[in-house]
């Protein structure tokens, strides 16, 4: 019976999670208030009638949507026999319930912003900050050394400890009736599977900094000076929060190196090895988007300007998917800031970024069949 309540509630609170992370999308705390459901509308139109209207059924619908989702997640444990099963299923489902949703809500606002005329009598413009070319907002380096020290104890540790590992090693898989543990050789692709990982973590959020330095900036054409400055500050809090990211998910991976080379199992262990540093990187992401905002919109303004006059263009033409996915070939920049959530995306009609894509691809397909080999 107490079993049966875990995977109730387990299921119940996976499922309320997922709810009000899709039920937060269209907030302007995730998104510019000008580009509501991915739409791009003149300012004054933000909270129009229309957007208001689609945003309550959005979230009307979504929460209903969840309830009967809960429902069918029960069942599916309960008869699968899996405590996972009906989470994974269920939040899996009630995202394309929310996709379909955003994507009727997004339809609405075009035609509202078509059929209103909504760009017809404003001053369209657009506005670049070139500062940021010729003088950069710097790779923060010193935030990176915890990341980088963590990876160095990490391999330092695993090889002191590799000549006493015996010759099997049993590692913990993930399945839908729980945490499994099986049996492996062990080699060096297995003890040292999580410093790859480390250094493959390390890589790509010191890659993901270069990249949003370099991105191109959303700058506000009504107060191109204020919104420059505050940008600037934006990129310097956003690229210190990755590396800091970086660095407490490698904490959690060296903590889960330490449990398989010791052939540790505690539950307690592992739910303090990954939650201490999961929570902190939520803390993280609160601190973002409650206290930075959207493209730094809720950092203070230190100059005082007047507005301009100007409305950001209707780009939406290069907009797809709902206003998820970006398509410019004549755009020189390779990442751009999302409509739809918080961060950058990249755009796909760059050659470069497709070319650089499919190298990669084709190296780590590589490096899977060498090492299968």
């Amino acid at each position: 019976m107490n079993a049966v309540l875990s995977n109730a509630l387990f299921n119940l609170g996976t499922l309320a999670t997922v709810c009000v992370a899709l039920v937060m999308a269209p907030s302007p705390l995730l998104n510019s208030p000008s580009v509501p459901f991915g739409v791009r509308v003149p300012p004054d139109k933000a909270n129009a009638p229309e957007v208001a209207a689609q945003r309550r059924r959005y979230r009307t619908l979504l929460l209903a949507a969840t309830a009967v989702v809960a429902v069918l997640a029960l069942v599916a444990s309960a008869t699968l026999d899996g405590p996972a099963v009906g989470a994974i299923g269920g939040s899996l489902l009630l995202t394309v319930v929310a996709i379909a949703l955003w994507s009727r809500a997004h339809r609405a606002v075009t035609d509202a912003k078509q059929q209103g005329g909504w760009y017809e009598q404003t001053r369209q413009g657009a506005v670049t900050d070139t500062s940021l070319r010729t003088d950069p907002v710097r790779f923060p380096w010193p935030w990176a050394i915890p990341a980088f020290a963590v990876v160095a104890v990490t391999a330092l540790v695993g090889a002191l400890v590799y000549p006493d590992l015996p010759v099997q090693m049993t590692l913990p898989q993930k399945s839908a009736a729980g945490t499994v543990y099986r049996e492996y050789p062990t080699t060096f692709w297995t003890a040292f599977a999580l410093v790859l990982a480390q250094i493959l973590v390390t890589a790509s959020m010191a890659g993901t900094v270069a990249g949003i330095l370099r991105a191109r900036a959303d700058l506000d054409v009504s107060r191109p000076r204020t919104s420059a400055a505050r940008y600037r500050r934006y990129l310097t809090s956003m690229s210190r929060s990755v590396l800091g990211m970086a660095a407490l998910l490698n904490l959690m991976l060296f903590g889960l190196s330490g449990m398989m080379w010791s052939d540790n199992r505690s539950q307690v262990l592992m739910a303090f090895v990954v939650g201490v540093p999961v929570l902190a990187v939520l803390g993280i992401t609160a601190h973002l988007v409650l206290r930075v905002g959207p493209g730094g919109s809720r950092l203070p303004a230190d100059i005082d300007e007047p507005a301009s006059g100007l409305v950001p263009r209707d780009d939406d033409r290069f907009w797809h998917a709902a206003g998820m996915v970006y398509v410019n070939t004549d755009d020189l920049a390779i990442m751009v800031p999302r409509r739809v959530g918080f961060g950058w995306t990249v755009n796909l009609g760059n050659l470069r970024f497709l070319v650089v894509t499919a190298i990669l691809v084709a190296a780590g397909i590589g490096v899977a069949v060498a090492v299968g080999v």
